[in-house]
């Protein structure tokens, strides 16, 4: 189990032409789904837990997994490998639970493993390109490019805002 409750706070500000470049130095809990790797702010990472099945709840959205009581707070399971449209879906060994802090919330995220966590500078970050898909553009902060690696680095807060919503029937606000 990975701690990231104890890492030091890195200020950053999007940059105004919406792109959600960032402009500061910032770790990343880097991230597989699929044959895609992701990153997800550090400071967010409560802690990386192993996959266990979770208790379902009844007409829940296909990526919400259900809950698990994680130290008496009950927290919402969202697997990212769906909500990201993944078609092949497989639980192992490798599968892992990334634990978030999302406003006051406690989310866990399903993905098929983490790598590394990785401190990119502005120069290694691009802009998100204009895509032409259904996925929301406003979901990324930027494109991280570490030597031969390119990462996607999300907006978790943003992508998973209407599924925690759901989950736990109010806003993050």
């Amino acid at each position: 189990m990975i701690n990231a409750a104890t890492a030091t706070p890195s200020s950053f500000s999007a940059s105004s032409s919406g792109t959600g470049a960032l402009t500061q130095i910032r770790e990343f809990l880097a991230f597989k789904i699929a044959n895609e790797e992701y990153g997800v702010d550090i400071l967010r990472v409560q802690e990386i837990r192993s996959y266990e099945k979770p208790t379902t709840i009844a007409n829940a959205p296909e990526h919400l997994k259900g809950v698990v009581n994680l130290r008496g707070v009950i927290v919402p399971i969202i697997d990212l490998r769906i909500k990201l449209g993944v078609s092949e879906v497989q639980y192992n060994h490798l599968t892992v639970v990334i634990v978030l802090n999302i406003g006051q919330r406690v989310i866990g995220v399903v993905v098929d493993g983490v790598s590394d966590v990785l401190t990119l500078e502005p120069s290694q970050l691009r802009p998100v390109p204009a895509l032409d898909s259904n996925f929301d553009p406003e979901h990324l902060l930027a494109i991280g490019s570490v030597d031969d690696r390119m990462l996607i680095l999300l907006d978790i807060e943003k992508f998973l805002q209407d599924s925690v919503m759901a989950a736990q029937g109010e806003s993050l606000q």
